[in-house]
């Protein structure tokens, strides 16, 4: 495979360095190391293949913002654990139109990473691997897929940690319909970034 010439954009750049800061903020003295290197696992594999495939395929600057935020929330969820992070403004505002009494940090951590949908969305176009109206219904059932995949891995491993490791892992908060709900907030992210995909269009730029 030919690479391309890539210059090192200022945007994704900085994006890189303000991660990578944030990573090494988010493993000083985590509240849980068990739960901190659980959680970390997907944020570096996803880090570091953007890096890695970055000479070959550079999305555009809002694919690049879509993808960090998930990185950067899930980093801080990681340092605190998904319900012990200080969220209360924002819990508090959404405990109004949720109706739950909950720390909430996790449930837009889950609405972000449907976000995701964008990039997904973006490749598929660029690339000319599919059509516009099928480039949406893959990237929204892609995001779908791997919620519910997610949530059966969150769920096997607090099976196997058991304990307090277990339950700050999994993140329920006693909230027995936790995982659908979790798997709501990704689609609905998804639906959300699509929406602003297709206003965008950032792959016309490259057509």
């Amino acid at each position: 495979m030919e690479i391309m010439a890539f210059p090192l954009r200022p945007f994704p750049l900085l994006l890189a360095v303000f991660i990578s800061l944030l990573a090494i903020w988010s493993a000083v003295e985590p509240v849980s190391r068990a739960v901190w290197y659980a959680e970390v696992v997907p944020v570096f594999a996803v880090f570091m293949l953007l890096i890695v495939t970055y000479p070959w395929f550079q999305f555009s600057n809002p694919a690049y913002f879509c993808m960090s935020l998930w990185l950067i929330l899930h980093l801080i969820g990681a340092h605190y654990t998904f319900e012990l992070v200080p969220f209360k403004w924002g819990s508090d505002l959404l405990a109004g139109w949720l109706g739950e009494g909950r720390n909430h940090f996790d449930r837009v951590a889950h609405y972000i990473i449907g976000f995701y949908s964008f990039p997904m969305a973006e490749f598929l176009l660029r690339r000319k691997l599919t059509g516009p109206i099928v480039a949406g219904f893959f990237s929204l059932f892609f995001i779908m897929s791997v919620a519910a995949g997610y949530e059966l891995i969150e769920w096997q491993y607090a099976v196997i940690a058991g304990g307090q490791e277990g339950i700050a892992f999994l993140g329920s908060q006693g909230d027995v319909w936790d995982a659908q709900k979790d798997i709501l907030a990704d689609t609905l992210g998804a639906l959300t970034a699509l929406l602003l995909f297709y206003f965008i269009r950032p792959d016309k730029k490259y057509s």
